[in-house]
């Protein structure tokens, strides 16, 4: 009987971190929203990303708009990169 790859610790390892790791303009876009959220495309397909990951999520403003705002996560996410960078 041949063991399944995925249910080794090295294989099942490589999928949860290719689950969460964010590609370069994923973070690149969650860098824009902490920093200049007003000035981030709406229909940047990065942001359905981080939106799944619960990253950032929608404020809406009390003029009527939305705008991009880092969730706890987010912030966190960004914290713990800067320390170790």
């Amino acid at each position: 009987m041949q063991e399944d790859p995925a249910s080794r610790p090295v294989a099942r390892l490589s999928v949860v971190m290719e689950n969460t790791m964010l590609s370069p303009h994923e973070f690149a876009t969650l860098l824009l929203v902490q920093e200049a959220p007003n000035q981030v495309d709406m229909e940047r397909e990065e942001l359905d990303a981080l939106l799944e990951r619960q990253l950032v999520q929608l404020e809406n403003l009390a003029s009527g708009r939305q705008q991009w705002r880092l969730t706890a996560t987010g912030d966190s996410t960004i914290k713990a990169f800067k320390r170790f960078s």
